[in-house]
């Protein structure tokens, strides 16, 4: 036991630096996901077809396959066809366009809890369709979801350690190399689950803070 501990001890900062990996991916991928599930989510709720369609398909089809086939499809499957991407920018691909198939019915359902009056009252002051969606009904929408979006994020930080297949040093790979040199695997596994425990911690209580802060403005 006392082994397991030195090991932990001395290899915390290795599995630091996997974890700033880690936020890294969850970060860029959080930004993609959030702007295409915007889109998405308005495509849904969209009355063409040429618009609608092809969001439920998106929708449907990523909510609907295993995120470790997908990130296997886009680094081993894109090269196929001609496109070769490194780790890093498929990982991130990846989870970002997983992520925005979550997103898209966050969003869609933060829309429909906005007040129908609202959008006509917009229209009536002689706003476009865009304007009162960008001036009164997203804002409205967001504010509505943030617990949900917040939770969202935290899960895809967690699910960011299956990028960890396709070589990228995030922490859940850190671990396994500090395994696979010490065979000190209770405690690496350990401290990996509490570097993971204290970022999504640390998340949630942001997204509360933030949550109180729009209740009280």
């Amino acid at each position: 036991m006392i082994y397991q501990i030195q090991v932990l001890v001395r290899s915390f900062d290795y599995l630091l630096i996997g974890a700033l990996m880690t936020l890294k991916i969850t970060a860029v991928s959080v930004l993609m996901g959030l702007v295409i599930g915007t889109f998405v989510g308005m495509g849904r709720l969209s009355k063409s077809r040429a618009f609608s369609w092809p969001a439920s398909v998106y929708v449907e089809f990523l909510r609907g396959t295993p995120l470790l086939v997908q990130i296997f499809l886009i680094y081993y499957g894109l090269p196929s066809l001609g496109l070769n991407l490194k780790a890093f920018p498929a990982a991130v691909i990846a989870l970002g366009i997983n992520s925005g198939a979550y997103v898209a019915e966050i969003v869609r359902a933060g829309i429909q809890s906005v007040p129908k009056g609202q959008y006509e009252a917009a229209r009536s002051l002689g706003m476009t369709h865009g304007q009162a969606m960008r001036y009164i009904i997203l804002p409205q929408a967001f504010r509505n979801i943030l617990p949900a979006l917040g939770n969202e994020f935290i899960a895809l930080l967690k699910d960011s350690s299956l990028v960890s297949v396709i070589g990228i040093t995030e922490l859940m790979k850190s671990g396994q190399i500090v395994i696979s040199r010490t065979f000190a695997s209770f405690s690496i596994y350990g401290g990996v689950a509490l570097i993971y425990f204290g970022m999504t911690f640390t998340l949630s209580r942001i997204v509360r803070y933030v949550e109180k802060r729009l209740a009280i403005a």
